[in-house]
């Protein structure tokens, strides 16, 4: 019988993989069926047809594009569903007007096939983008001039377009109205790209540029220009659909030399981000289930390490791709990039999961201590994208799943006799006979399941991590050049307030005696943050006719879910506190220098810690004070005095220091404090 309380509101992922590499037709008909029985995770709008996104990534399937790209080999339906003679010539002679004409047919139940007549070189050698374009045709026109421009100018060579068959009529009306047209382009590597690497560095670098110059001269956002594929190895076929709909929309994926040795799938929940085509997983690596909690500072971090980004790959290049990551994406598109730039500037894919990624290392007593140099070198330049999160990652080389250090997303996974693994939100997707499986588990938090299809086999978490953090001598590393606050010298002075001056301080600063009971002294009495049931019900800031602090006015952003709350402290094992300060290297590259920043074991600091570091002065680290006070009798004294204030740190760092402490302490009746908040991040 039913019983609401198993219906469970979050996406559906998972991935089946023939482990020896092998490419087949089973193999997509399975991840096809998978993503059908998935059906109860994905989230339908009021319009019963319209879903939140579907869509399955797999191998480029070579023998299907060479036929499709042939020009003597045009695959019709059975007779009496499709039409001859007519539909080319005006596809020859009127291209404006095919997009109505293959609208019509569609709405008709009949599939309009597109005649192309492109030669493709070897496998590894051509690439294929599948390409979310404009309906608008003019603007349509204008995207792809663009695109065979640059390929153009990046000394590759446009091969030619192909229309992809879809069914308009499929999609709900939700769906319908920002559908896109859909179109493959294809391209083939120069004779100086000497491996399939190389290639899929080149064809990141062009994807890059294509996306900027579009937005910026044709002002295409993501709903009228988008790239899900492009790439010599991988191709996806996603959309604003159900399950069901994914194979009726998208004929390409039922036709018999469809044959891959991979299908990852997923069925969308939104929980952050309306859906739209664009956000439909997969992405062009991972396909994800959760949250990134962290998102705004991963976001703003990322933001914040462009001007130090270097590259032995890309070298001037570099510059021409940023931003890296966009506004509009969701957390998962985000991650998705930044994963992606990792992977192109020279990284393996599972060193990158790992680094954004990372387990809960720090309290670990039982955990490798290489493994655990590994985590803490990564940690002083990438902080983690924190779940709970659970992807599945392809490079169209390796596949596998990782969970966050958290564990708060289910995986499971089997090993059949046939040689296939099969990994997903849940069990029950394929109907495997219990004798024919001759392993099965699931996912342990921070732990990967990975499979090399070039090297046919599965490798084990500690295999996969034992190989990855042997590479450099990280432990070597962090122990040489990482500073611990906790070891750095006394100072022979530390500032003291008195009872009554904290009294007064607590009044300039804006803490009510709702503060200090309600939140400050659970604090101190029992080390633990104050909880209540239900939510506040004080009334926003910029309502309010009373004085706020700055702080008031903003809100930690966290997904619209409702996760368990977490307490730091408790809950160690799982958490980190611990915080990095100081200069940062170049996010591309790994050097003993990433390693010079100070530790902190928490971001709040005692007043004789605060008084180190205004006092540290050593080899790497030289600390300068610029106070943050402006004279209340001056007009425009707060705007002016921030504006000295920015200036003051550009200078410092042009002289040579590397920590800027910005202090607001010395207020009296003409000198007032600038939010610190507001200082920081106009500094920042």
């Amino acid at each position: 019988m039913y019983d609401p309380t198993f219906e469970h509101d979050a996406c559906g992922l998972g991935f089946v993989v023939d482990i020896s590499g092998t490419k087949s037709r089973d193999i997509i008909d399975m991840g096809l069926e998978m993503i059908r029985n998935l059906e109860h995770r994905g989230a339908v709008g009021a319009d019963e047809n319209t879903g939140d996104g579907a869509g399955v990534s797999i191998q480029i399937p070579d023998e299907f594009m060479r036929r499709v790209c042939s020009a003597e080999n045009i695959t019709l339906p059975e007779a009496g569903r499709y039409a001859v003679g007519i539909l080319f010539i005006i596809r020859n002679y009127f291209n404006k007007t095919i997009n109505y004409i293959n609208l019509f047919f569609c709405l008709n139940g009949i599939q309009p096939y597109a005649h192309v007549n492109i030669t493709l070189p070897e496998a590894g050698r051509y690439a294929v983008g599948m390409l979310f374009l404009p309906q608008n045709n003019i603007l349509r026109k204008a995207c792809e001039n663009i695109i065979e421009k640059i390929i153009e100018d990046e000394d590759q060579l446009m091969l030619g377009w192909r229309d992809v068959p879809v069914n308009p009529a499929v999609p709900g009306k939700g769906s319908k109205l920002t559908m896109p047209f859909i179109r493959q382009c294809f391209l083939q590597a120069n004779d100086n790209i000497s491996s399939q690497d190389e290639f899929e560095r080149k064809l990141f670098l062009i994807r890059r540029i294509i996306d900027k110059r579009i937005r910026e001269e044709l002002k295409c956002d993501r709903s009228k220009y988008y790239v899900p594929s492009f790439s010599s190895r991988v191709i996806i076929y996603k959309g604003m659909l159900l399950a069901e709909q994914l194979t009726a929309f998208y004929s390409d994926l039922l036709d018999p030399d469809m044959k891959s040795a991979f299908a990852m799938i997923h069925l969308r929940f939104s929980t952050n981000t309306f859906p739209t085509w664009d956000l439909a997983h997969p992405f062009r690596v991972i396909a994800h289930n959760g949250e990134i909690n962290t998102l705004r500072g991963n976001k703003n971090w990322m933001s914040a390490r462009e001007a130090v980004m270097e590259s032995d790959y890309y070298g001037k290049d570099l510059k021409r791709m940023l931003p890296i990551v966009m506004e509009g994406q969701s957390d998962s598109a985000t991650f998705d990039t930044v994963l992606e730039l990792l992977v192109m500037s020279g990284r393996s894919l599972p060193h990158a999961v790992m680094m954004m990624i990372p387990e809960a290392w720090s309290k670990n007593e039982n955990m490798d201590e290489k493994l655990k140099a590994f985590y803490e070198y990564h940690a002083t330049f990438m902080e983690p994208w924190d779940g709970p999160a659970a992807i599945t990652f392809t490079d169209g080389k390796y596949i596998g799943a990782s969970l966050d250090r958290n564990g708060l997303r289910p995986a499971r996974y089997m090993i059949t006799e046939d040689n296939i693994a099969i990994l997903s939100s849940e069990t029950g997707l394929l109907n495997i006979p219990p004798e024919k499986i001759i392993r099965k588990g699931k996912l342990q938090p921070g732990k990967m399941f990975l499979v090399d299809t070039e090297g046919g086999r599965l490798i084990h978490d500690d295999e996969i991590k034992s190989e990855i953090i042997s590479r450099k001598p990280y432990g070597k590393w962090e122990k040489e050049n990482i500073l611990k606050l906790d070891e750095l010298p006394v100072p022979l002075f530390k500032s003291e307030a008195s009872n009554t001056e904290i009294l007064n301080l607590q009044k300039i600063f804006g803490y009510s005696k709702e503060d200090i009971k309600v939140v400050i002294t659970p604090m101190v009495e029992n080390g633990q943050e104050a909880v209540g049931s239900m939510g506040s019900d004080a009334s926003l800031s910029v309502l309010s006719e009373k004085p706020q602090p700055l702080f008031r006015y903003f809100k930690q952003m966290f997904a619209q879910v409702t996760n368990p709350a977490i307490d730091p402290i408790r809950e160690e094992l799982v958490m980190e506190l611990t915080t990095y300060i100081g200069p940062e290297q170049n996010l591309l590259d790994e050097t003993p220098r990433h390693a010079h920043r100070i530790e902190l074991k928490n971001p709040l600091l005692s007043n004789t810690e605060f008084e180190k570091l205004k006092t540290l002065s050593n080899v790497h680290f030289r600390s300068i004070t610029i106070p943050i006070l402006f004279n209340v009798t001056k007009r425009h004294g707060m705007r002016e005095r921030l504006d000295e204030i920015c200036s003051q740190a550009v200078d410092a760092v042009s002289s040579g220091y590397s920590l800027i402490v910005l202090t607001d302490k010395g207020v009296n009746e003409l000198k007032a404090p600038i939010p610190s908040l507001l200082a920081v991040a106009a500094v920042h």
